[in-house]
This record gives C-alpha cells, sequence and structure tokens, in this order.
C-alpha cells in the first residue's frame, strides 16, 4: 500500500504524522472515497474539497487526466481484506462519510460480452464484502460511531423484459422485482445492494443507496474498452473527417438517458444528507436514442456522418431512469 499526501497539508510521501493528521481535521468534516481515481470518484473529490471536507482518496491507481485533489491519495487494492481494513481504520478515528464507487466495471464491450464475468462479481462482491465488514468490527470498537456510506448501483439491476420496448422502458426502482439483469454486473449490484441494507439492518450502518443511469462527462474513459457510449461516440466521431463513416453496434434505435457528472453528485450528496436510504435512480428522464446521440455528436463537432450499423453487444433495447 502507498501513500501520496499533499503538500499543501504539511506531510511528505511514505506517512502520516497521525498526530499531526488529528490536528489537521479535528474541526473539519472528513470523508473517505473508494474509487477515488474513477471518473465519479475523482469528480466526488473535487465536490467534497470544494465544501471544505477532509478527503483521503483510495484507488488502483491516480487519476487518469487530472491531479487528485484529495488531502491523501492511498494506492491499496480493496480485494484485500487487511489493506482495506487498514484504510478504513485509518488513525483510529472514523470518518464521517464513505463514497464506495470501488468496482469493476466498464461499457458494454467489457461488462456484456461474457468474457469477465467471473472477474467483475468476484471483485465487486470482494471489495464490498472487505468495507463492509471493516465497518461494522470499528463500529463495535465505537459503539457511537455513524459512519454514513454510499453505495453506487446501477439501472443495471433492471430486468431485461421490462426494457424489451425502446419507446417505453420501466425502470421505476420497485420495478427490480422479480429480479432478472441483463447482465452478470447487473446481478452482481442487485446483491451488493441486498448485502449493503442487510449490514444496515444487523449492524446499524447508515447507508445510502443510488442506481446510476449513464452517467458522462470530463475526464470519464474514450478508449481502451471500458469507455461508455457518449464518450465511444464522441471519440469515434472526432476520428473521422467530415463526410466519413462510424460504425455503431447494432440498428442504433435502442434507447438510453444520460446524466451529465456534475448532475449525478449534485444528487449523491443530497441523498447522502437526507434521511431516505433508498434505492434511488439518479439519472436523467431525457431518452434518446443511440442514432440521436451520434447525430447531436456530429451536430456539436460540425460534421456530417455516415453511420455504418454493425453486429455488437447493445445490451438492453430499451433504458431510462423513471424519476418518479
Amino acid at each position: 500500500m502507498a501513500i501520496f499526501l499533499s503538500p499543501h497539508v504539511g506531510f511528505i510521501a511514505g506517512g502520516p504524522d497521525s498526530n499531526l493528521l488529528s490536528n489537521v481535521v479535528k474541526n473539519m468534516k472528513t470523508a473517505l472515497v473508494l474509487g477515488a481515481g474513477g471518473f465519479i470518484g475523482s469528480h466526488m473529490v473535487k465536490r467534497l474539497k470544494s465544501e471544505g471536507c477532509y478527503v483521503c482518496g483510495v484507488d488502483l491507481k491516480y487519476p487518469e487526466f487530472s491531479v487528485s485533489l484529495a488531502d491523501e491519495f492511498v494506492i491499496a487494492d480493496l480485494r484485500d481484506f487487511a489493506e482495506t481494513n487498514r484504510i478504513i481504520r485509518k488513525d483510529g478515528v472514523p470518518f464521517d462519510e464513505i463514497y464506495q464507487f470501488a468496482a469493476d466495471m466498464g461499457g458494454a464491450g467489457y461488462a456484456f460480452s461474457g468474457d469477465h464475468d467471473a472477474d467483475i462479481m468476484q471483485n465487486s462482491v470482494a471489495i464490498n464484502l472487505n468495507v463492509l465488514r471493516s465497518i461494522r468490527d470499528l463500529n463495535q470498537e465505537f459503539p457511537g460511531n455513524k459512519t454514513r456510506i454510499f453505495y453506487s448501483s446501477s439501472a443495471c439491476v433492471y430486468p431485461r423484459g421490462n426494457q424489451s420496448d425502446p419507446n417505453n422502458p420501466n425502470c421505476s426502482e420497485a420495478s427490480a422485482y422479480p429480479a432478472d439483469p441483463d447482465s452478470e454486473y447487473g446481478w452482481e449490484k442487485l446483491f451488493s445492494e441486498r448485502l449493503f441494507f442487510a449490514y444496515s439492518r444487523n449492524y446499524g450502518i447508515p447507508v445510502r443507496i443510488a442506481r446510476f443511469h449513464n452517467i458522462f462527462g470530463p475526464e470519464g474513459a474514450w478508449r481502451g474498452g471500458k469507455e461508455k457510449a457518449p464518450a465511444a461516440i464522441c471519440r469515434k466521431v472526432a476520428e473521422v473527417d467530415d463526410g466519413d463513416t462510424i460504425e455503431i453496434w447494432g440498428d442504433g434505435k435502442q434507447t438510453r438517458s444520460f446524466l451529465y457528472i456534475d448532475e449525478c453528485i449534485e444528487a449523491t450528496r443530497r441523498l447522502m444528507k437526507s434521511d431516505f436510504q433508498g434505492p434511488i435512480n439518479i439519472g436523467s428522464e431525457e431518452m434518446v436514442t443511440i442514432n440521436q446521440l451520434v447525430d447531436t455528436v456530429a451536430s456539436v463537432a460540425g460534421k456530417k456522418v455516415t453511420v455504418k450499423h454493425i453486429d455488437g453487444l447493445q445490451g438492453v433495447r430499451g433504458r431510462n431512469s423513471d424519476n418518479a
């Protein structure tokens, strides 16, 4: 486990002075962001810092497109219980809030191919179990501890049969049962929701859960196989000349809604401040086809492109956030 401490806090790389850390944060709200090297996690770090929090970020890697604003950034593998436990009980003082974004995930080409199902399920469940076990054990030492933890679930939990009509998908929160997600990624997310709620009931851990719907924005992955549809389409349009052709998986009539990252972070913060546990959708109700998304991107780029529809993974036919 490697630790980077921001120089403006007065630390040097290699490990904190716990007494100094206690003095720094004793009058500040403290937050732990797991998956802080990823797209949503890195934006949450920025938001929490703007609110005056002391933030510790954790991931296997640093953010790819910017320098983390976390006061402390720990490079660690949360699949390892010993590492997770050291982070959760850092300096023997519980964090005020924990944001659990860490997971094995990616776009359709990664999550829906079937080639990575075992890794996706094992890695993500191991992380969630380690985090919850660590908090449970810490609470036994600090009976009054009320660290609030957020878990980021996904719209992929919804039954495939509810999303077969591209013009009329049913993604209300209650429609998740009877369960029939269209991917093992969705099954893992649904199981982990239940895991967090079970630990909340049995061990008194305050949890908040939201199901994210296709979050996009600056500093998201745009190549490498794990990028989501908006970034992939932006890349394809950017890489061709005006009048050229791009390839799109499927007929392009499949529907989705896309939520800008700032709105996702705002909604997550509101949920954390509320008394509602969830699960609740965090997404946009502005449903578009993939063909419409291509037209929008091409228009912004000032290009005309021709679409060649090819066989490929496309997930469910219709999905839209139900925000009722």
